[in-house]
């Protein structure tokens, strides 16, 4: 019994380590970049020395990794909260699209870590297949529930799946310039772009086909 107890009071240290170095690395990262950061920055921020670091994590790109995860995880959820309030596929599928668009312009700094792949330029260079894989399985999972309506709409799947990455990237483009300033050079505003765009989406979707008309 008393075994246990020990083997309980060091998962949590542990754990608490591990928490304590992902919030200061989510820190340096979000000054510094990928690129800028470096483990011996990391452990200063967490208040231990770099060699610590290693009992927790391999490398920098792991330590990112794992931070990005958590961003997504926590941009799953808010989409998951905004559809869970939705009956109707229409609503649905709004709900999703413009709660995945209001996560990344409430959160700036979410964006930039899920642009990893492009640092320095418009090479990607990612942080390992298995990492990428698994990361672009999180986004995956945050942006299914708009496949998902979309299906529930009528749309096929190849058509639905088309429309997510539409929808992604049409998001990604009105955040980019909401962040950069640009979208004031158009008089514009991204939050009522992305709404029109997402009502227009559903209104092909649910507009009679020409077969249904006759």
């Amino acid at each position: 019994m008393a075994a246990e107890r020990r083997q309980g009071r060091a998962r949590a240290v542990k754990e608490l380590k591990r928490g304590l170095i992902l919030e200061a690395a989510r820190t340096v990262f979000e000054a510094e970049g990928l690129d800028g950061a470096s483990l011996r920055a990391i452990a200063a921020e967490a208040g231990y020395t770099p060699a610590a670091l290693y009992f927790h994590f391999e490398s920098k790109e792991a330590i990112y990794a794992e931070v990005l995860q958590a961003s997504l995880a926590s941009l799953r959820d808010a989409v998951g909260a905004a559809v869970a309030h939705a009956t109707a596929p229409a609503a649905r599928l709004r709900a999703a699209a413009l709660a995945f668009f209001d996560f990344y312009a409430r959160n700036p700094r979410d964006l930039d870590l899920g642009f990893y792949l492009f640092r320095g330029g418009m090479k990607p260079k990612g942080l390992g297949r298995e990492r990428d894989e698994r990361l672009n399985a999180g986004l995956a999972a945050a942006l299914r529930p708009i496949t998902e309506a979309a299906e529930a709409l009528g749309a096929t799947r190849e058509e639905a799946d088309l429309l997510t990455v539409d929808a992604f990237a049409h998001a990604a483009g009105l955040l980019l310039l909401a962040h950069t300033g640009r979208i004031r050079m158009f008089g514009a505003s991204a939050p009522d772009l992305m709404a029109r765009y997402v009502d227009e989406r559903i209104a092909a979707l649910t507009r009679p086909s020409p077969e249904r008309r006759d």
